[in-house]
């Protein structure tokens, strides 16, 4: 008899080299998102489905005896694929006279067939309650904070408003009451809050870097520290410089005649304006270089600003002027 070949692994999202505890931790958290009692309407039968998948696939991984007998399948099985019991292979699987489908919840034709009516294991029934009896420390969070360029070489302080989760009042964070799942937190073990902080930058960060702010996080359970706040830090785009990396780009507009000529100009950087020197001879679109005026790098260093030159072609040009460049024109001619 084929049946359809169920892919605990992949089901839990764990390797197949997971270990118990990578297994639980991936049980309890399926197991609060796609509970039933939290969903409604169509969403509900998708829940009920996905939770007897999960139950199933918990049942064996969690009993090192079934999971044995599942692992013997080998790792080549495809969820989907049709499995066939090979033929004398009885012995492969257990059955027991006190076997009870209401107790195994539904489950597949797959564990049937695998297992016959082996017993469901009592420890993943009350695995999903018994676990929140000691403190645990609440996830950490990630979030992200914007930030200018002058804060991201300087530093600074900025007020953060987020939105956090604290340890629901009725149930301490367990999810559960004695009547079933906690009605005040639909059984999260948390409840929804909005915070502000003030957030103390730290000069040097770049694109990317994290800020921790301890005990920031996720709430804790029956009184467990609260988890992390980590914030990835975003440069927001600049009125005057471009950020490649930990170099910055600004743009400079001359005039012909200072291009020719060359001259000394004020140039903006991030800590203020410099004079800079303009060779005789520079083109439209050549970059200079400016020597550590960047952002810090990650070993320290600094990066370093380039300034692309600009030729601005002027509109309104008066008679001695426009005399002028006539007779540049007819010198260069000759």
């Amino acid at each position: 008899m084929a049946v359809q070949y169920q892919d605990y692994y992949q089901i839990l999202g764990v390797e197949r080299d997971a270990d118990a505890k990578q297994i639980k931790a991936a049980y309890r958290k399926l197991a609060r998102k796609w509970h039933p009692d939290l969903h409604t309407g169509k969403k509900k039968e998708e829940a009920e489905e996905k939770f007897k998948q999960i139950n199933e696939a918990y049942e064996v991984l969690s009993d090192p005896e079934k999971r044995a007998k599942y692992d013997r399948l080998g790792s080549n099985w495809r969820a989907g694929d049709q499995f066939t019991p090979p033929p004398g292979s009885e012995a492969f699987y257990t059955y027991t006279t006190d076997f009870d489908p209401a107790d195994l919840g539904g489950f597949s034709s797959f564990f049937e067939v695998l297992f016959g009516g082996a017993r469901r294991n009592r420890q993943a029934r009350s695995d999903f309650g018994a676990f929140y009896d000691r403190p645990m420390r609440g996830e950490d969070v990630e979030s992200q904070i914007d930030i200018t360029l002058e804060e991201a070489l300087h530093g600074g302080t900025r007020t953060f408003t987020i939105s956090s989760a604290s340890t629901c009042p009725e149930c301490r964070g367990q999810g559960f009451t004695e009547q079933g799942f906690c009605p005040g937190c639909g059984g999260t073990g948390s409840v929804p809050e909005r915070k502000t902080l003030q957030v103390n930058i730290p000069a040097g960060v770049y694109q990317g870097s994290r800020i921790r702010l301890k005990g920031q996080g996720g709430a804790g359970i029956n009184g467990g520290p609260r988890g992390d706040l980590h914030l990835k830090v975003n440069i927001l785009p600049h009125p005057l410089f471009k950020l490649q990396e930990s170099d910055v780009e600004t743009e400079l507009t001359i005039t012909p005649e200072q291009a020719v000529l060359g001259d000394k100009v004020s140039v903006p950087t991030l800590e203020g304006n410099i004079t800079m020197t303009v060779p005789a001879g520079s083109h439209n679109g050549r970059r200079m270089r400016i020597k550590g005026k960047g952002l810090p790098k990650k070993d320290g260093t600094r990066g370093d600003q380039y300034v692309r030159i600009k030729i601005d072609i002027p509109r309104d040009l008066s008679d001695e002027e426009r005399e002028l460049y006539r007779r540049l024109q007819e010198i260069r001619k000759r």
